[in-house]
């Protein structure tokens, strides 16, 4: 059996930037073991399976290294950017994910928009000892929602320095943990960075999904619809956010790295 991988680097405008996530586009789904077993091989923060319905939505499923994911935002850029550039007369794509319902996605002009559900996190008053073992420096607030705790600092000195400890941070799951701060540089609103020793790896490069509940966060707290993020790991990433009632809208770029077929 012959199927055909494209990796592509979502949030981004140039190779070798933003994250990594692979995409196969199936006629019909492989078992859970084999789709597992490659998305391992690839060893990438995810890798995207795709079948479309008769009604032309595509039913996107994503897997870790380790797991499969409820919900990931790079590898949904990263398979509409596939799909896009596949046949240029479509111009909006439904994707649909058990955990997260239907998900349009549209082209706006060199930016992929996705639609996604808002997931605000709640403030916690009692943080597990687990999260502060965790990380290095004492976060000012602690907040949660369905995927991860969020360790809010003052600074973003603080979160580019902050080093965590994975064996600590995994006994949280199935919770990870994304570090935030206001942003020093006038180009962004704040930065972020991730970390899924539970579900994924160590630090993801730019985390999509997460922002369902940080843009909202920081929205609130700045006053602010429109945000511009910055996820600040090796790699980096940059994220176009607006938040809307119950939805919140993140856009960005990507580059096409690889195209092959993988033979099982």
């Amino acid at each position: 059996m012959r199927l055909k991988i494209d990796i592509v680097d979502a949030f981004a405008d140039e190779l070798f930037k933003g994250n990594q996530a692979a995409v196969i586009v199936l006629d019909e789904w492989l078992s859970d073991e084999l789709m597992q077993n490659i998305a391992t091989e690839n060893n990438l923060s995810e890798t995207a399976f795709l079948v479309k319905n008769e009604k032309g939505v595509y039913h996107i499923r994503w897997f870790s290294p380790i797991s499969e994911i409820d919900f990931c935002g790079h590898a949904t850029l990263a398979s509409a950017y596939i799909l896009f550039n596949s046949n240029s007369n479509i111009e909006t794509i439904t994707f649909f994910a058990k955990a997260v319902g239907e998900l349009e996605v549209k082209k706006d002009n060199d930016f992929i928009l996705m639609d996604f559900p808002n997931r605000k996190p709640s403030k916690v008053e009692e943080a597990p000892k687990e999260l502060f073992d965790g990380l290095s420096i004492t976060p000012l607030e602690v907040y949660k929602n369905q995927q991860a705790y969020f360790a809010v600092y003052t600074n973003e000195d603080d979160v580019l320095n902050v080093k965590y400890d994975s064996t600590e941070l995994k006994k949280l799951a199935p919770f990870d943990v994304v570090v935030t701060a206001p942003s020093n540089n006038k180009s962004y609103d704040f930065t972020s960075r991730y970390f899924w020793p539970a579900n994924g790896g160590d630090e993801d490069p730019v985390t999509g999904s997460i922002h369902t509940g940080l843009a909202p966060l920081w929205g609130q707290k700045m006053s602010k619809e429109s945000l511009v993020a910055l996820q600040a790991s090796k790699r980096t990433g940059v994220l176009y956010c607006k938040v809307s009632k119950d939805r919140v809208l993140i856009s960005g770029k990507a580059a096409h790295y690889l195209e092959g077929n993988i033979t099982i």
